[in-house]
């Protein structure tokens, strides 16, 4: 899966954040997809915990051509395979399973797996990835457990989520094995609910600028 790696990093193309999305209402996801977009934030991942999560994918990646959409919290293969069949250009899950790893395996959309601890990270490593998802960031240790692992993993690349917002992103941007963070500030349930997107769009343009 190396290449697939490096795929999905070229997917990032230097976003420093990738906004965590929950659409509850299927209505919301093409213009909230597009504010984010024009935010500078084309990269987004729309979790698998809503019951329109999957056609919310399907509607962005037809008609947002700006966007490159992904699905998180898929839990084993038969969800990693429904969010690719439903265009999903990247797959991040909490963690990972033999399950999962296979069905990557047999995909050519890039996995971003999450891993917290020094096993599963090596696990990780044994199926040739180097870029990996650290959750829950905050409450597994943060932005001080994540530079403790630099040294001992040289090589392996994070995105943390959970717990990252605009107060301590930069906290984890600055860190060398950090590439990106996930997070959900930038489209607030009030703002999306409200169909505020020009003010969605001025806080995706404002992350944007984050590593900047």
């Amino acid at each position: 899966m190396p290449n697939k790696t490096e795929k999905l990093l070229s997917l990032l193309a230097g976003q420093p954040i990738i906004p965590v999305l929950k659409i509850a209402d299927i209505a919301h996801a093409v213009p909230l997809a597009r504010a984010l977009a024009r935010g500078g934030l084309p990269m987004i991942e729309i979790t698998l915990r809503t019951t329109d999560a999957l056609e919310a994918i399907r509607r962005v990646s037809q008609e947002v051509e700006e966007a490159v959409v992904g699905a998180g919290t898929a839990l084993n293969a038969r969800q990693f395979e429904q969010a690719a069949q439903a265009g999903s250009r990247f797959i991040v899950s909490p963690g990972a399973s033999s399950q999962l790893y296979a069905a990557a395996r047999d995909s050519a959309v890039p996995l971003l797996p999450g891993a917290i601890t020094p096993a599963e990270i090596m696990a990780a490593a044994d199926e040739g990835l180097d870029f990996l998802k650290f959750f829950p960031a905050e409450q597994a240790g943060g932005a001080a457990f994540l530079k403790a692992l630099a040294s001992p993993f040289a090589g392996v690349r994070f995105c943390p989520t959970g717990g990252v917002s605009a107060t301590n992103a930069r906290d984890y941007l600055s860190l060398p094995n950090v590439i990106c963070v996930g997070g959900s500030w930038v489209a607030p349930d009030e703002m999306v609910k409200a169909g505020q997107w020009d003010a969605i769009e001025a806080l995706a343009r404002e992350a944007s600028k984050l590593r900047g």
